[in-house]
């Protein structure tokens, strides 16, 4: 039997889009669809990017698809790794602060607007530096524990 260390694993490109709305700040958060690891759990809205595409490309392109809005801004902000037991993954982290449409879940999942902290739970360890960094943004203390990952992971 192989076993990999995440070094040797390849890294899985993903765009994610901090939808903020600027009315009050609310945070789009949403579910995993079902069939998906960690189906459920709540994250930004976001996907793989596809060959030949920019983030900025695969964000339209999975916002479209997911969430039936189309973006007309995106403001490429933070770019973090996280090793999850299925994927690494090198997520693309930008802020939305504007598009058109109305919104649709697409791939039936759920959508939540949230202030800080967040109310849903489980959320994606992914997601939990990009919580940090809106948080002291903001002026909001942070603390991971309010999102008990390692407690649901048991």
């Amino acid at each position: 039997m192989i076993v990999t260390t995440p070094a040797e694993r390849k890294h899985t490109e993903v765009a994610v889009g901090v939808l903020i709305r600027e009315s009050d700040g609310a945070l789009l958060i949403t579910s995993r669809p079902e069939g998906k690891p960690r189906a459920g759990w709540w994250e930004f809205p976001g996907g793989k990017l596809e060959a030949g595409e920019t983030v900025e490309q695969a964000l339209r392109r999975e916002l479209q698809e997911e969430l039936g809005i189309t973006i007309t801004n995106c403001l490429p902000w933070k770019v973090t790794e996280h090793a999850y037991s299925h994927a690494l993954v090198r997520l693309h982290w930008c802020k939305i602060t504007q598009w058109e449409g109305e919104f649709a879940m697409l791939e039936g999942q759920q959508m939540a607007w949230q202030q800080l902290p967040l109310q849903v739970q489980p959320v994606l360890e992914g997601s939990l530096p990009v919580l940090q960094w809106l948080s002291e943004e903001r002026g909001l203390p942070f603390d991971a524990r309010v999102y008990a990952v390692e407690e649901l992971q048991k």
